[in-house]
């Protein structure tokens, strides 16, 4: 199988991940933070190594400020649902994911406002429409860093500065970009991070994060055991511990730490070149098919490595069946972002996705197009 959902999660993973999950599950799966035994040290140990390797990826200065997660959506909602009260606005944009829409409009029934900006066809945010909105009640400002339907990657430097210059708060939704775009907290003032591990950090499924500034206030929805204060039954009020309730998916971790080693070593910049070039090769080869239809921009500097398209007179989940039968992996439909579609006109079909990663090639895409072709060709006659 050719494997083109990396947008969904990375595959395959560094053989270092494969690893160092078996390497915890067999030697030191334990609980961290919780005995003083062998076991749990060493699992305390890589718990720490990994907090290390995101600080120093996302220039985060104090690690302790990372809160493990089990996905992105996890930490999206720990962040929006522990630092907005009734009375508060929100500004965000109609290319956002589910896992920011759906809390919003949840919170929306509880007192909280929120306006959604529009973008262009490509997807990108006028920041003079964000000035506008701004008003005196604005609490927080969340971006999709870059978009998992048209990869448009959103300028958060100045987003950031304009959130601190009117003290907002600035949250980056970095499901896409995190370990394929250099992200750094403090000189793109972000205040909340949220971070899927299983995707270009080349973690397992099922761990993820939330960077939180020093001196935020968020509230927690979640307490129980945290292996610290455990004579009271108050929730521990620093960080980590006050979001890290219950037993740690350490094999995940171990995994994560291992993918965020692999990018260290291989370099984000080459990651994000390899990518980019594989992608552009894509559109460009398919623009020469009429029958294609291709949505987003060209500007590669500003775009991730999301290709979504449509064939003309097929539905979008046919050619993701058909391209299943050759082999090919790609995902179709609204992708969990429903508002873009209206803007790109297709919120009646979806689009189907390509989302080449690190461990694709040019022989690779080659197949994919000629599968498109194969497929477009025999339903033109």
């Amino acid at each position: 199988m050719i494997y083109f959902d990396n947008a969904a999660t990375s595959f395959p993973k560094p053989v270092e991940v494969y690893d160092q999950v078996l390497r915890c599950m067999e030697n030191y799966a334990a609980n961290p933070g919780r005995s003083s035994h062998d076991m749990a040290i060493e699992a305390s140990a890589k718990i720490m190594d990994t907090r290390q390797e995101l600080s120093e990826l996302f220039n985060i200065p104090n690690m302790f400020n990372i809160v493990f997660t089990s996905n992105a959506t996890e930490s999206l909602n720990i962040g929006i649902k522990g630092i907005l009260k009734p009375g508060d606005h929100v500004i965000s944009t109609v290319i956002e994911h589910n896992s920011v829409l759906r809390p919003l409009n949840y919170l929306s029934e509880k007192g909280i406002t929120f306006t959604l900006l529009p973008v262009d066809e490509n997807g990108y945010l006028n920041i003079n429409n964000l000035k506008n909105e701004i008003r005196r009640n604005t609490k927080v400002i969340i971006v999709n860093h870059t978009s998992n339907v048209l990869g448009t990657v959103q300028d958060i430097r100045a987003i950031g500065e304009l959130a601190k210059k009117s003290g907002i708060i600035f949250m980056v939704d970095a499901s896409q970009s995190a370990g394929v775009i250099s992200i750094d907290v403090s000189q793109d003032n972000i205040d909340l991070l949220a971070f899927p591990g299983h995707k270009g950090l080349y973690g397992p499924q099922g761990t993820g994060g939330l960077y939180i500034r020093e001196g935020l206030e968020v509230y927690s929805f979640k307490q129980g055991g945290t292996g610290s204060e455990s004579f009271s039954m108050k929730q521990p009020d620093f960080l980590p511990d006050r979001f890290e309730s219950g037993t740690l998916n350490t094999p995940g971790i171990a995994g994560l730490c291992a993918g965020i080693r692999f990018i260290r070593k291989i370099g984000i910049e080459n990651i994000r070149k390899h990518e980019i070039m594989l992608v552009e090769y894509l559109v460009k080869e398919l623009s020469k098919l009429p029958y294609v239809k291709i949505y987003g921009g060209t500007d590669y500097k500003n775009r991730g490595a999301v290709v979504s398209l449509n064939l003309d007179n097929i539905d979008s989940s046919e050619v993701g069946e058909l391209l299943n039968k050759k082999g090919i992996a790609v995902r179709t439909g609204f992708h969990c972002a429903p508002l873009i579609h209206e803007i790109i006109g297709t919120n009646r079909k979806g689009t189907v996705r390509i989302s080449p990663g690190y461990f694709n090639n040019l022989e690779d895409i080659e197949k994919l197009i000629e599968a498109l072709k194969d497929i477009g060709e025999k339903k033109s006659l």
